[in-house]
């Protein structure tokens, strides 16, 4: 029995097939991780995208919402009127006892504008602080947090309180609720305004 082998020509072509589809496999084999980790990378990146153009919506909603309201979007000082009050009862204090202010008359000396903590206040002062921030406009839990500088449960047990007591009204139509000062609240800023002209 005869055996015909074929040409060196077609077994060497049949070897360099053979090689070439090995270095591709290898190549491929090489590449697919790079390609992978691109893809999942563009795809976490556009969830990424996706997710903060969500958040930019619904506060630009808001922002509309609130201007549709006739709410102020206000960017000064939010302890203006709290300063403001506090000029005040100092001004009826001056008219009330002239001598008094004569004699404990110190120089002025400017405040820094940015107040980095608020004093310990006890309960009945942050009540009473908070209660005068929403006399002329409902606000927030969360900007009552900002304003006092205190932790959002802190911020959260003294408005649940406040409204059990009945000086403040919560308005559950908009989320977040935002909270007004009720008539009981009126009264108490008007009894402790009265207390604090007489002393």
């Amino acid at each position: 029995m005869l055996i015909e082998i074929p040409d060196p020509d077609v077994i060497l072509s049949v070897i360099v097939a053979f090689l070439v589809g090995l270095g591709g496999l290898f190549i491929y084999y090489k590449l697919r991780p790079m390609i992978k980790s691109n893809e999942t990378t563009d795809a976490s990146q556009i969830e990424r995208l996706e997710y903060y153009e969500r958040q930019l919506i619904d506060m630009k909603i808001r922002l509309d919402s609130l201007e549709i309201q006739g709410l102020d979007v206000k960017s000064e000082d939010p302890n203006q009127e709290l300063k403001q009050f506090l000029e005040k009862l100092a001004k009826n204090e001056v008219k009330e006892n002239p001598l008094k202010s004569t004699i404990q008359t110190k120089p002025k000396v400017e405040e820094p504008q940015t107040i980095s903590r608020m004093p310990n206040l006890d309960h009945n002062n942050a009540t009473d602080y908070v209660l005068h921030l929403i006399t002329n406009k409902a606000m927030t839990s969360r900007d009552i947090q900002v304003t006092l500088k205190r932790s959002r449960e802190h911020t959260s047990r003294l408005m649940k309180k406040l409204f059990d007591d009945g000086y403040v009204k919560r308005n559950t139509d908009s989320k977040p609720y935002t909270y007004s000062i009720s008539e009981k609240g009126k009264e108490r800023i008007g009894s402790i305004e009265s207390t604090q002209i007489v002393v």
